[in-house]
């Protein structure tokens, strides 16, 4: 159990005015826990109250030691795990659940216990883990290292007879050289027209001459996600493909220039956003500027037009623009920034620089 976690926790439900809730997100558990479980089917759920009362409720199949720093209350397959978080309830309060809970067994609770007051609770950890510490900033940071790594050998190993998903395929051979072996999300890489989807499914298409080629690709690295996005260029791209580049890069540096403590997320979006509406792109541009990341690729919040959520040191979002114009091209560019005391920190360095990977000489 981290101790610290869990008060902040304990706290973050007075300030909501929140009695007692249940934690059953696999990585909320992780968070608080350091346990990692991924349930299935079967109930797994921590129980809080604001008066520090703190029990595990978990299936026998879990396998779990008894010293886990909380009170470990077990069922077995067959018997009702509800009646036991029953039991532990008090009446006539507020009681959260996260807002992914199945419904079969939040339905039970309420059948159980109608006198309680029902509110999606899932804010109340998201908030705490919205804020990093330094041992998790760190390994942020050596999670995009390893990704600043990767997308440089993929894009090293572009060729014109692999197409889209060959070259999707191929990453997870490139994160295990690194000792990463899971995706932050399964990875996009999409050529031309393609790309103007911002998240393509990556197919049996080849390259073309002056395609854009986008790779999004992220790796889970000691439980921490990366995420970044680069955009090249498959031979000489045309004009407008050029200025639709630039006008991305200028939007993604443009957000990252607004981002420091104090900022709303919705203006960080902005000043990224104005960039590609005064070049004449706006209704191209279909995606929110970001979203946070830690143990999940995203997080809460987001930074989008309408986030009114304060940047705050120890925050770790994206900055992802991009353009998508049917038919033609796709450019997104994607960085991760930590909020400092006085600005932000970049974690991804591979250059963004408009890249042209050179065809093959017949």
């Amino acid at each position: 159990m981290n101790k610290n976690r869990i008060e902040k926790v304990i706290q973050n439900m007075k300030n909501k005015n929140i009695d007692q809730l249940i934690v059953t997100s696999p990585t909320s558990i992780y968070y608080l826990l350091d346990l990692t479980i991924e349930p299935g089917e079967r109930l797994m759920a921590l129980y809080i109250n604001k008066e520090g009362t703190i029990k595990f409720f978990a299936n026998e199949l879990f396998a779990l030691d008894s010293n886990i720093g909380v009170e470990l209350v077990l069922h077995k397959d067959g018997e009702d795990p509800i009646e036991q978080i029953a039991s532990t309830c008090k009446d006539n309060c507020i009681f959260g659940v996260d807002k992914t809970w199945p419904s079969h067994f939040l339905i039970s609770l309420m059948n159980k216990k109608p006198n309680l007051k029902f509110v999606n609770s899932s804010i109340v950890v998201d908030e705490v883990r919205m804020i990093k510490d330094s041992k998790e900033l760190d390994l942020l940071r050596n999670a995009s290292i390893i990704n600043d790594k990767v997308i440089d050998e993929l894009i090293n190993s572009i060729h014109p007879e692999k197409t889209e998903k060959d070259l999707a395929e191929s990453i997870a051979d490139l994160y295990r050289k690194h000792n990463t072996y899971e995706f932050s999300f399964y990875p996009i890489a999409a050529y031309g027209p393609n790309a103007a989807s911002p998240h393509h499914d990556s197919d049996g298409t080849k390259l073309k001459s002056g395609d854009c080629i986008i790779l999004d690709i992220g790796g889970r690295t000691n439980g921490y996600c990366s995420d970044m996005t680069r955009t090249v260029f498959y031979g000489e791209p045309d004009e407008e493909s050029k200025k639709i580049y630039n006008t991305v890069l200028e939007s993604n540096l443009a957000g990252i220039a607004a981002v420091k403590p104090g900022v709303k997320l919705c203006d960080i979006d902005k000043a990224s956003r104005d960039v590609i509406e005064k070049a004449g792109y706006g209704k191209y541009f279909n995606h929110r500027t970001g979203h946070n990341i830690g143990i999940e690729d995203h997080e809460y919040p987001s930074v989008g037009p309408t986030d009114e959520e304060i940047a705050k040191p120890g925050m770790v979002f994206s900055i992802e623009p991009g353009i998508y114009v049917p038919g033609k091209c796709g450019v997104r560019i994607e960085d991760l920034v930590i909020v400092t005391e006085d600005g932000c920190e970049v974690l991804n360095n591979y250059p963004k620089e408009l890249k042209i990977v050179t065809e093959p000489q017949i």
